[in-house]
Parts: structure tokens; sequence; C-alpha cells
């Protein structure tokens, strides 16, 4: 099938790789920045966790105490690695994409992302829309990020992903 300019739609299977392959990328990038915390946080959490008495005995913490020594930096923590994750995503699906329409997955399956609008052009607006859907709905909303993903395999006539509909996009196969 063909796509709005002409050009052929991508396939589920080019589009799944590309997908993966962006995420080996990404997720690799965020193991690089989220390594030295994920090694300090445990050694922090048992400073904090076997205090001891000055009698040599360990101090048992009360409730109030854990939550507020222990549990709430744990979750200020989560919640600042979530928004950093999400930042990034942005920095790599959106920025990256708006240039020429690929990624470095789709680059490499030969796959962009172009307008509905044969004679539009892919703009921050439109891939941030994309992001919005497949990323954060896909994160917030449980098994959103698959049904999403599926969509194509029954939309008619572009075989859009429900991020394609919602940004107006369409994902075709190019020769470079």
């Amino acid at each position: 099938m063909l796509g709005p300019g002409g050009q052929p739609l991508a396939s589920f299977g080019d589009r799944l790789l590309a997908y993966l392959i962006d995420m080996v990328i990404a997720s690799g990038v965020l193991m690089v920045l989220f390594l030295p915390v994920l090694l300090i946080v445990p050694l922090w959490l048992a400073s904090r966790m076997t205090r001891t008495n000055p009698a040599g005995t360990v101090a048992e913490l009360d409730p109030g105490t854990v939550f507020l020594h222990v549990m709430l930096p744990l979750l200020l923590l989560q919640a600042a690695l979530f928004v950093l994750m999400l930042g990034l995503y942005w920095l790599y699906h959106v920025e990256y994409l708006k240039r020429t329409g690929q990624t470095i997955g789709k680059k490499a399956m030969k796959l962009r992302v172009v307008p509905l609008d044969p004679n539009g052009t892919l703009d921050r607006r439109m891939a941030g829309r994309r992001y919005l859907v497949q990323f954060v709905g896909g994160s917030l909303v449980p098994g959103g990020s698959y049904v999403d993903g599926l969509w194509q395999l029954w939309d008619k006539p572009w075989q859009q992903c429900l991020h394609d509909k919602f940004a107006g996009t369409v994902v075709v196969k190019v020769s470079r």
C-alpha cells in the first residue's frame, strides 16, 4: 500500500525493529546516566537503616523516621529519574525526529515519519503529539503501549498507530 505522498507504507516488522533499535539506544544512554545513582542509593540506604546506639546495638527506627529519612527521598529520587527519562526521550523522539523524520532506528530500517498532508512538513507539534501518546500515554495507561503499537495491524488505509493518528502522521519506507 502507498502512503499519502505515493511512498510505500512501512510494514509492522520494520516499524517494530526500528522501535527496538531506538529503545536499545535510549535505554543504553539512560543506563549510563542512572548507573551511578543505582550504585550509590543502596549504600546510602544501608547507612540510613543500620544506625547503632552508643552501646553498639542496632537502633530501631520509628515509622515516621523511616518515611521521612528513607521513603520520601527514594520517592523523590524515583520521580526525578522518571522526569529525566521522559526528558531524554523527548529529546530523542521529538527534537531528533523533527529534523529529518527519522530516528537512528528508523534510519537503519529506512523508514521516515511524514505528515498525512503530502505538502506539509513534520514539525515539533506533530512529533510532540506522537511522543505524548506513544510514551507518556503508554506509560500511564495500563496496556496502552500495546494497543497503540498493534493498532496499525487493522488500521485502514494508512496503517497508523494511535500516536500517528493523534499527530496526523504516517510512517513510510524510503530509499535512504
